[in-house]
């Protein structure tokens, strides 16, 4: 995981004068951060070149928070905003951000679920005016560095609303990057059965680390250095010891959401 540097909370992310803009812009960096926005997920990226891209949007409108503290005051454009499946504490975070800023372009897998999340973000959809695409493995989207890999879902019929995320590889350079969003150890076979690559420096873990998924023979084939787990205070018990016991295992280091607030990764390009 070479070049990659690490900030966690709020301390070097919050930009509060002139001096501190003009750092930004002149940024020669790739930035990955993992969002603190409570039980759910949301991966905000920017390129050195200021495109930016946003994986999931967390239960609820605290995404909107977080997203001040990394845009510009004046930036209401987000390039490429992806959904890997419907769940609540995925696609209603990004209901609220379609309300607020203009979206380029957006993927997702085009699965159903009868819920009024569902319902509003197919209502936005129509009326965003954005580039919809359906993740449709193989598909590789090319950033102005680096570019980012659609390993699954290649089918969806019979499968857990969990089963049909979207699982996506992000290289940068010598860095690599693989989201899980919520899939179960099933998917993980599969992935590793299919052959393709799903090595990575930094994985995030699956269903905020619920013990249906992050299993050993996945762990060995990822090969991760970090994992990441997005959680807040929840009744499931995510994320549960076993998890965190395979983790352990393989020594891979763990770094959580709901412990050390936003986990921001910095690859120097």
């Amino acid at each position: 995981m070479k070049n990659i540097l690490l900030s966690i909370g709020f301390g070097l992310l919050i930009l509060a004068n002139a001096t501190v803009w003009s750092e930004v812009l002149g940024s020669k960096t790739f930035e990955v951060s993992f969002l603190d926005i409570g039980q759910g997920d949301a991966i905000f990226l920017e390129t050195p070149s200021a495109q930016q891209i946003l994986i999931d949007g967390g239960p609820d409108n605290t995404i909107l928070e977080r997203l001040a503290l990394r845009m510009l005051p004046w930036d209401k454009t987000i390039n490429l905003v992806i959904l890997t499946h419907p769940d609540k504490d995925h696609v209603a975070g990004l209901i609220e951000v379609l309300k607020l800023y203009s979206v380029k372009k957006i993927l997702w897998t085009g699965v159903q679920k009868d819920t009024g999340e569902y319902e509003e973000w197919v209502r936005l959809l129509k009326e965003e005016g954005a580039e919809i695409t359906v993740a449709l493995p193989p598909q590789r989207i090319y950033l102005d560095s680096g570019f980012i890999d659609v390993l699954h879902p290649r089918d969806i019929e019979g499968r857990s609303i969990n089963d049909t995320s979207m699982v996506l590889r992000l290289v940068v350079g010598d860095s690599s990057f693989l989201f899980t969003g919520d899939i179960g150890i099933k998917v993980e076979r599969e992935l590793v059965e299919s052959g393709v690559n799903i090595k990575a420096d930094v994985l995030k873990v699956s269903h905020h680390g619920s013990k249906t998924s992050t299993s050993s023979f996945f762990l060995e084939a990822v090969q991760p250095s970090v994992a990441v787990i997005s959680l807040g205070e929840n009744t499931f018990g995510h994320p549960h010891p076993l998890t965190l016991a395979s983790l352990a295992q393989y020594g891979i280091n763990v770094m959580r959401t709901d412990e050390e607030g936003d986990i921001t990764f910095s690859i120097q390009q």
